[in-house]
């Protein structure tokens, strides 16, 4: 094996060049994680996402594994989605209900066509975090905070913690490094919500994945249901839908729809549903083995 195929997509939108890029590996099945490590350094994308059969036993469509430039992630939205999409369109199996292997467990997505909805996986919140350290982190002040509820960290496979700010506020964000050393670990969920629209305008840095600044985050939409629930700010039972548009200020809007369902104030599940929009593919060269 000397190249692998690949596709570019751009994933959360409904027009090329905007939206979050994403490279799609397939024939990857003989690569070590360094070599995989290596591929995605080398797209020096957000995400790149490896599609492979499933796992000897596991009740799964295909297993897809994660890669930031700098780490392997257990699951993330927008490489779900493409892959899901992608995959699809290559053929590998049919369009329709199909459960995808990750570090997060078993999976469903539905694929139909250019869209797919992702269902995350067991969600996950903590308590209530200081706001200080975190606006902070982010070049906020107190007065950015919006007070409609706390800030936390939640997760449905991958966890973020959410800031909630007023809505002038989001746009001036901007990670201080010094600040965010020992407070955000990973990344960090900044957000405006809007309550009569159920719309959130996001922005997500992950400086501690390589990731300045990620223009769509599916696995923190599924999070931010959580916490929108937690913080009484969805329905405590039955469906609640909205809607998170992000990437704004890196000029490659996205467009993120979500559903959360709950019982008795806990989340039982959460779903993200995207499009996707084929960019470019090609083979790229393997990398040597380092063992």
């Amino acid at each position: 094996m000397s190249t692998v195929a690949y596709e570019i997509v751009d994933v959360f939108t409904d027009r090329p060049f905007t939206g979050n890029p994403l490279a799609v590996v397939f024939g990857g099945e003989e690569l070590a994680a360094t070599q995989m490590q290596a591929l995605a350094r080398e797209f020096n994308l957000s995400e790149t996402v490896f599609v492979l059969p499933p796992s000897p036993g596991a009740q799964a469509t295909y297993r897809a594994r994660i890669f930031t430039p700098n780490s392997e992630l257990p699951f993330a939205g927008h490489p779900s989605v493409g892959a899901a999409v992608t995959a699809a369109g290559r053929g590998l199996f049919a369009a329709g209900e199909v459960v995808q292997e990750c570090g997060a467990g078993l999976l469903p997505v539905v694929v139909s066509g250019s869209t797919a909805t992702l269902t995350g996986g067991a969600a996950t919140v903590g308590e209530p975090l200081d706001p200080g350290p975190l606006l902070a982190a982010v070049s906020l002040t107190a007065e950015d905070l919006d007070p409609a509820a706390p800030p936390r960290v939640a997760g449905c496979g991958l966890e973020f913690p959410y800031l909630p700010v007023r809505a002038d506020a989001v746009a001036r964000a901007r990670v201080d490094s010094a600040a965010a050393r020992g407070v955000v670990a990973d990344s960090i969920d900044v957000f405006a919500w809007d309550p009569a629209s159920r719309t959130a305008h996001a922005r997500v840095f992950a400086p501690g994945l390589s990731v300045p600044e990620d223009p769509a985050t599916g696995s923190a939409a599924l999070g931010l249901g959580v916490w929108l629930v937690t913080g009484g700010l969805l329905a405590a039972d039955g469906e609640s839908g909205y809607v998170v548009h992000q990437g704004t200020e890196l000029h490659r809007p996205s467009v993120l729809d979500c559903v959360v369902t709950a019982a008795g104030g806990a989340v039982t599940r959460a779903r993200v549903t995207g499009n996707v929009v084929p960019i470019a593919r090609g083979e790229m060269a393997v990398p040597p083995f380092v063992g």
